[in-house]
């Protein structure tokens, strides 16, 4: 945690508010189209849990914080302009936001998701009704008296 002391008293800030703070950055960036569990555990966690801030790991350092981002890519984008872009959107709002310096912004594209763009305009398809083996043979006889 983070404490900035001030003639009033003093400030902290936990790592979740700039994990926090990075998700909602991340989520903007372009060719990002989720965020990713760090391990299995922590991907079991966030099944129960639907923690916004998986993904992302905050550590303060001496000098400034450190963040990691588990990031998951639109197929089709240049994936080292994603994560330049995405890292320098972390940086930039989280610096703006809490007035600390960012040392580091490390960047892990943990999957790579292919989606068709057709699928939002058209309707889905419906899947046939299986015939019963009764209307079979039902049609079938309809069919043997009509040609005799």
């Amino acid at each position: 945690m983070t404490d900035d002391k001030t003639p009033l008293g003093t400030i902290r800030i936990a790592p979740r508010v700039i994990a926090a703070i990075a998700y909602q950055a991340v989520q903007k960036s372009y060719g990002v189209v989720g965020l990713a569990p760090r391990n299995l555990v922590s991907g079991i966690a966030h099944a129960l849990a639907k923690d916004p801030t998986e993904g992302i790991a905050v550590r303060y350092e001496e000098g400034g914080i450190e963040i990691d981002l588990y990031i998951i890519v639109e197929y089709g984008t240049r994936i080292t302009a994603v994560a330049n872009s995405a890292a320098n959107l972390v940086r930039y709002h989280v610096e703006k936001t809490v007035g600390l310096p960012v040392k580091a912004v490390n960047v892990h594209v943990r999957g790579l998701r292919v989606s068709n763009g057709d699928e939002k305009q058209t309707e889905p398809k419906k899947p046939k009704k299986k015939e019963s083996k009764k209307s079979r043979k039902a049609k079938k006889s309809g069919k043997a008296a009509e040609e005799a």
